[in-house]
């Protein structure tokens, strides 16, 4: 490995530290949680999908992560990258090319050989045969110009420029793991995933569950899944959730209601954690329909800091900025659009503004655990004190994805769970082109003005995605911020602290920063 390379002009990702964990120590049927060799996890939505080059919300991940692996995977307590389905890589020192030396040996689950020519498909799939529902192609691979077979275990990655997020990007859960080819060709991996990690698919029962078991072939001894069975169950209801974990029907649980986290700390038999949130919750306008002098009125007429208070319990805190504090690039000292209705409703009035159409997702989501309805109902209330009626639109989760990238509202309510500790990862997405990410709609803006503003952001976002790590490169991103926050695309609401709950049983579950898990761990007594 070149390690001046790393540590120096690219590859010097400064790691978030990040865990949440229960009992970390020494130590048609959905199956009992009382079995022993079965694990029990419940989740609030269905997964959209299980090909995780296609699918982008934590739901999938929870099962996709336990079935596949990139060339890299993050530690277990931060975002710092280490070796997985590459055992070594290298850097050129111009940044540009990338040699990765891969792990020998390791079939897929459906005995498809992993090696260079699996990695080059992989490569090309989501770059030159990217389709439009690769949400996650262009953030990972985004500055990939070409992939060569070197032998059968190595592999170069050619960039067209040098990009620090590179490597932290090939860790991601999404967009990054290695898919059979075989599977992907002649397969249906959104229904039936093929990967090579430490659990395989069994079942999926559509809004009930999804059933995997362990690999036992599989390639990493230090890997191997501790329990035999996972179950992971869609409950949608959240103080159902919570009886299934308080009856013993289910292991762990996420998502968890705020209003019920004091009641569940004082069960003997549960453990609760809670850390700081790699996130945001935040309402985003239409760039094509809402110009700025719109949206700057429409983030005056809420008061951020009342409703944080009001409907998170202290599990949540005001978001100042898109990064959280401890994600590099943060800075205080930028300012968001100041709380004003008086201003806001004479602009309004002014603009002849009356009505909104603005549709949300009726679960809760990791960066905002009182629901997306509630939330926008919150809202609704501000937005009546200024003279605008509100029309919404609620839907499940899956549903929701579909009609977000479809664009029909003026605004949206969404969210973003950190998927690396860069802040490209963040602020990327009000310059990407997929609408499924950027749901701001910043690159569609009808406004001349806004499509100015877009053009300059995005040479923003290329610039610093090649400066390396450090101050230089954080001032570029406490830019960035200021600029969009002045633009009023989006209305920063929230950073909502990661809450989890397992049953006192469970030992060495993990809840990475990122908002996603491996269970391969995890053990009961």
């Amino acid at each position: 490995m070149n390690k001046k390379i790393l540590s120096g002009i690219l590859a010097a990702i400064l790691a978030v530290s990040c865990l949440a964990s229960c009992g970390s120590g020494d130590d048609s049927d959905t199956s009992s949680s009382g079995d022993s060799d079965t694990l029990v996890y419940a989740q609030g939505a269905d997964p959209r999908g299980l090909d995780p080059q296609i699918v982008d919300d934590g739901e999938s991940a929870k099962v996709t992560n336990q079935i596949y692996e990139g060339l890299l995977q993050y530690e277990d307590d931060s975002t710092e990258v280490k070796a997985c389905l590459a055992k070594d890589w290298e850097i050129s020192d111009d940044g540009l090319v990338y040699t990765f030396y891969l792990q020998e040996g390791v079939k897929f689950h459906d005995g498809t050989d992993f090696n260079a020519e699996a990695v080059k498909y992989n490569v090309e799939r989501n770059t030159i045969n990217k389709t439009e529902d690769m949400t996650y192609a262009d953030f990972v691979w985004g500055y990939v110009s070409g992939v060569e077979v070197v032998d059968e275990y190595t592999v170069n990655i050619t960039l067209s420029q040098p990009s620090t997020p590179f490597l932290a990007n090939l860790a991601m859960v999404f967009g990054a793991p290695m898919v059979s080819p075989t599977a992907a060709e002649e397969g249906d991996l959104m229904n039936e995933p093929v990967g090579t990690g430490p659990y395989k698919f069994v079942e999926w029962k559509k809004d009930q569950y999804v059933k995997l078991e362990a690999n036992e072939d599989y390639w990493n001894e230090d890997g191997k899944a501790q329990i035999t069975n996972v179950v992971i169950r869609t409950i949608e209801d959240a103080s159902t959730k919570i009886l299934e974990l308080q009856s013993g029907d289910v292991d762990i649980i996420d998502g968890i209601d705020t209003n019920q986290v004091a009641s569940l700390e004082s069960d003997s038999n549960i453990t609760v954690n809670t850390t700081p949130g790699m996130n945001i919750n935040y309402m985003a306008y239409n760039a094509e329909r809402l110009d700025k002098e719109t949206r700057v009125a429409l983030s005056q007429s809420v008061n951020v800091e009342e409703l944080v208070a009001g409907l998170y319990n202290g599990y949540a805190e005001v978001a100042t900025t898109i990064l959280p504090t401890f994600v590099p690039g943060y800075s205080a000292d930028e300012t968001q659009i100041a709380y004003d209705p008086d201003a806001a409703k004479a602009t309004l009035e002014e603009k002849g503004v009356t009505s909104l159409h603005v549709i949300t997702y009726t679960n809760a989501r990791p960066y905002n655990t009182a629901t997306g309805q509630t939330l926008t109902e919150a809202i609704q209330g501000y937005f009546s004190e200024v003279g605008v009626e509100v029309e919404i639109d609620s839907y499940d989760w899956t549903t929701y994805k579909d009609k977000a990238i479809a664009g029909d509202y003026d605004i949206c309510f969404y969210g973003w769970s950190g998927d690396n500790g860069d802040p490209d990862n963040f602020l990327n997405l009000l310059s990407d082109t997929n609408a499924g990410m950027n749901v701001a709609r910043f690159n569609l803006a009808t406004n001349e003005d806004d499509q100015e503003a877009y053009t300059a952001y995005a040479e923003m976002i290329s610039e610093a995605a090649q400066e390396p790590s450090g101050d230089s490169r954080n001032a570029m991103y406490a830019e960035m911020e200021q600029y969009v926050a002045d633009l009023a695309l989006w209305l920063p609401i929230s950073h909502q602290q990661d809450i989890t709950a397992c049953k006192a049983n469970v030992q060495n579950f993990q809840y990475h920063c990122t908002a996603t898990v491996k269970l391969y761990k995890v053990t009961k007594s």
